[in-house]
């Protein structure tokens, strides 16, 4: 009997809040502005961007308040947010390496489903020294080339190539920390255990009803060994 755990990359295994910021604030720089420029605290700005506040109110609780400096602020955060240059800001949670090193050692199948590009997401595996628990066929991304519909519409595109791809498993769960996660588990009668560490909030996961809501994968994985055939 095989237990197998899809996992997104960014939220449930790697902290981006530090990312999200120092492109928030670079954002903020590269936008003209003839008025004061007020930018948010990263507190003030990771609670706004777990409750889905959209870039525009963002930008305009910043001093960017013209129409078109909201519209240059979303073009260049659209821009930045998955370069290189900020990639490197990420880190992987500690407790997350570790729950994912007890999964493996109690027999469970890891695969990674995640909407960063494959290049994005190969210097990261070998960065963190993850190559061991995620084999290259358990790497589930996006292609450098392909063209984005958008996270809900793609994610469980995602995760269809992945369970398509694998072999047949007993059991299988999903963890993620997005409403797109949440739908592509869905689409896929996949149960999934939504994270709050990532960019959401518990109100924003609770709206789109996952299985279960947990602080973070190490909570996740306690869940899934606990429910995991014998």
């Amino acid at each position: 009997m095989t237990v197998r755990l899809y996992t997104d990359f960014d939220g449930p295994l790697v902290d981006v809040a530090d990312r999200y910021y120092r492109v928030y604030l670079e954002c903020c720089e590269r936008v003209p502005s003839d008025t004061p420029k007020l930018p948010l605290s990263k507190s003030a700005f990771w609670e706004l961007k777990r409750a889905q506040v959209p870039e525009r109110e963002i930008a305009w609780r910043s001093g960017l308040q013209r129409p078109e400096q909201t519209a240059e602020f979303v073009r260049w955060r659209q821009t930045l947010v998955h370069s290189a240059p900020f990639l490197v800001y990420d880190r992987p949670w500690p407790a997350a390496i570790a729950a994912l090193e007890k999964a493996a050692a109690a027999g469970i199948d890891l695969a990674i489903v995640t909407m960063r590009r494959h290049r994005e997401l190969l210097p990261a595996v070998a960065g963190y020294g993850l190559g061991h628990l995620f084999q290259e066929d358990r790497r589930f991304c996006l292609a450098d080339d392909y063209q984005k519909m958008g996270d809900t519409l793609d994610k469980p595109q995602l995760l269809r190539r992945a369970v398509t791809c694998l072999p047949p498993c007993t059991q299988a769960w999903m963890v993620g920390d997005t409403e797109a996660d949440i739908l592509a588990a869905q689409r896929n009668n996949i149960p999934i255990i939504a994270v709050t560490c990532g960019i959401r909030n518990e109100t924003q996961l609770g709206l789109h009803h996952p299985e279960h809501i947990v602080r973070d994968l190490r909570e996740a994985i306690a869940l899934i060994l606990k429910s995991a055939p014998s």
